[in-house]
């Protein structure tokens, strides 16, 4: 038996790095979003007085629909896959909807979300660069209980960011248009 394995993953991992060591917000229009390892949160800023029986929420493993006063704040595809029933939301001051999701991969393999939808509230790439550093750090703290990673940095060669989704959406959209406009001179 080797002794040097490396220890696998709990089923779910609780280490509140991201209340120690700050988090590493994605701004969107409606408020912003933010991941840990296991869970991605949103915040999302609603009109002052906002009462809960005002709003819903509706998670589901690949898809998510947020309704404040009867108006869609978002809706679509989720990044990566949830645990839909571990979802969690509150109404804090009548003024800031918090929305937390378990990510169903946390523990199984990387679990970066490089946007909160597939096609929409994508992250820039330095953010990614960013948001990628904090979950290397928190995997350090999970796999190393007994030391405190939150105000490290890393050596780890990040210079090299692979493409993000943004960047493969933003060509997309720009050989969808040129290909529109090939076919409007024919």
């Amino acid at each position: 038996m080797n002794r040097h394995c490396q220890r696998a993953m709990p089923d779910y991992v609780e280490t509140n790095f991201d209340e120690r060591s700050g988090i590493v917000p994605c701004k969107v229009p409606w408020g912003r979003w933010w991941q840990t390892v296991a869970e991605v949160h949103t915040e999302v800023d609603i009109p002052v007085g906002t009462k809960s029986k005002s709003i819903q929420v509706v998670v589901k493993p690949s898809h998510i629909k947020v309704v404040v006063l009867d108006k869609v704040i978002f809706e679509g595809q989720l990044f990566g896959v949830v645990r839909a029933d571990e979802t969690v939301w509150t109404l804090e001051d009548k003024k800031l909807l918090h929305i937390a999701m378990s990510k169903a991969d946390a523990c199984s393999k990387e679990t970066l979300w490089e946007g909160l939808l597939t096609d929409n509230f994508l992250a820039d790439p330095w953010t990614i660069h960013e948001m990628r550093k904090k979950l290397d750090l928190e995997r350090f703290q999970i796999e190393n209980p007994g030391f405190d990673f939150s105000g490290a940095t890393l050596k780890k060669c990040y210079d090299k960011v692979p493409q993000s989704a943004l960047e493969k959406l933003e060509e997309q959209k720009a050989l969808e248009a040129q290909t529109s406009s090939q076919q409007s001179v024919k």
